[in-house]
């Protein structure tokens, strides 16, 4: 029983830092979004 929660944790493992790398990609798109909005918004003002 022991063997098996060992290899289970092990196999869970990368999708914890699966759901880091996803955060950061969120974090990503989500500071592009904002830069793409100012740019249109300075530009709607012409």
């Amino acid at each position: 029983m022991k063997r098996i929660t060992i290899i289970a944790a092990l196999a869970l493992l990368p999708l914890l830092s699966a759901c880091n790398t996803m955060s950061g990609a969120g974090q990503d798109i989500s500071a592009g979004g904002q830069k793409l909005e100012k740019t249109a918004d300075k530009h709607q003002n012409y």
